[in-house]
């Protein structure tokens, strides 16, 4: 058990070290979505780079959170129908998964689809957890393939699940309301005792959408998510992308009453607010504006094919039929991706397509495309 408890130190203590040898070496101050980078993707030493559990059901397990293919198979099972009818309206035969985590989300998929996918290529940038899934994978490692770097053509269908919440972002704060207010990016520097802080630069970023009210105001910009959304489009030729992630449209984000902004961290399935302690030990995220992420697509010429809630996109591809043959106990499971105020209506479903336009299942009811 000792060796256990100190290894998390020993890692928390060498990434807090190399933080602030990089703010040293900017000037003192870095912005968030640098400190979120560094955070989260620190070779050997951030979260998403070392060798914690990060992904599962129970605390017991080490793990920090569940996502949906952990929780039941059935999420990827479901998924797979709507990936079957886009491989064959696209006419392609290889699924690219980005952040692929434990590899629960492949093997589903995998399973699921059989000979109608010949290549599955995952994207991870994470070594450790690459070696996790290839373990997993092992029975389908004919068809399986890793790259950290994306070719110069795309073609097939693309599966995100939780990868743009993981994107670092920039926080903007306004000190007073609409009126007086004045914005300034908040970033992060190294205090005496070691210790990280806030600390706020004046700055002519700005949301996307003015900001009703007198209150303070934090919230975020998502920068790094938009890139990747271009840089999507600028690869995919022929195909589609289905990226299923907790975030909201713009309206819906900037509203005046979020003054707090999304930013969270998950350690031992519990959330806190406060990225700046046991870095390296949990996770980091922000709610997804969608709306951002859609316009991102559209003006690099990716088309919007369908957005909703997670609920509707997984009971139009037949969840509720799967659902109706488990035990009582695994359906009560699997209802948490259904479920308001579980997964199944913060959670929403992007769908982007690349050639002749085509209806995915998944949005045939409840598409909100209209609402981004």
């Amino acid at each position: 058990m000792r060796a256990v408890t100190q290894q998390p130190d020993s890692l928390t203590t060498a990434l807090a070290a190399h933080i602030r040898q990089t703010i040293a070496a900017e000037g003192g101050w870095i912005g968030f979505d640098r400190f979120m980078a560094l955070a989260l993707y620190t070779p050997g030493l951030g979260y998403y780079a070392n060798d914690s559990a990060k992904f599962g059901a129970m605390p017991e397990s080490g793990s920090d959170f569940v996502t949906a293919p952990e929780l039941t198979p059935l999420f990827g099972q479901t998924l797979a129908r709507q990936v079957a009818q886009a491989l064959a309206a696209t006419g392609t035969s290889e699924v690219w998964e980005f952040g692929a985590g434990s590899g629960a989300l492949a093997l589903q998929l995998l399973d699921a689809l059989g000979d109608q996918v010949q290549r599955y290529t995952i994207v991870d940038l994470s070594g450790s957890l690459r070696a996790r899934q290839q373990v997993r994978l092992a029975a389908h490692a004919h068809k399986l393939r890793w790259v950290d770097a994306l070719p110069e053509r795309i073609e097939g269908v693309v599966v995100g699940n939780e990868v743009l919440d993981a994107m670092p972002v920039q926080l903007l704060s306004r000190h007073g309301g609409q009126a007086q207010g004045v914005w300034h990016e908040r970033g992060v520097v190294a205090q005496d005792d070691g210790s990280f802080a806030w600390a706020d630069r004046p700055t002519a970023l700005r949301p996307p959408v003015d900001i009703e009210g007198p209150q303070d105001y934090l919230t975020e910009i998502h920068a790094q998510g938009e890139g990747f959304i271009r840089m999507l489009a600028d690869r995919l030729t022929r195909g589609a992308a289905f990226l299923l992630d907790y975030g909201f449209g713009e309206s819906e984000y900037y509203h005046p009453q979020r003054h707090m902004g999304t930013v969270m961290c998950h350690q031992g399935h519990l959330a806190d607010g406060d990225p700046l302690v046991a870095v390296g030990r949990k996770d980091i995220t922000a709610h997804v504006n969608f709306t951002a992420m859609a316009l991102a697509a559209q003006e690099t010429g990716l088309e919007v094919l369908g957005y909703t809630t997670q609920a509707h996109f997984l009971i139009n591809c037949g969840l509720l039929s799967k659902m109706e043959r488990l035990p009582q106990a695994e359906r009560a499971t699997a209802a948490k991706l259904i479920m308001e105020h579980e997964m199944g209506e913060l959670f929403k479903v992007l769908a982007l397509g690349a050639g002749p336009a085509w209806e995915p299942m998944g949005f045939v009811r409840g598409d909100r495309s209209h609402r981004l």
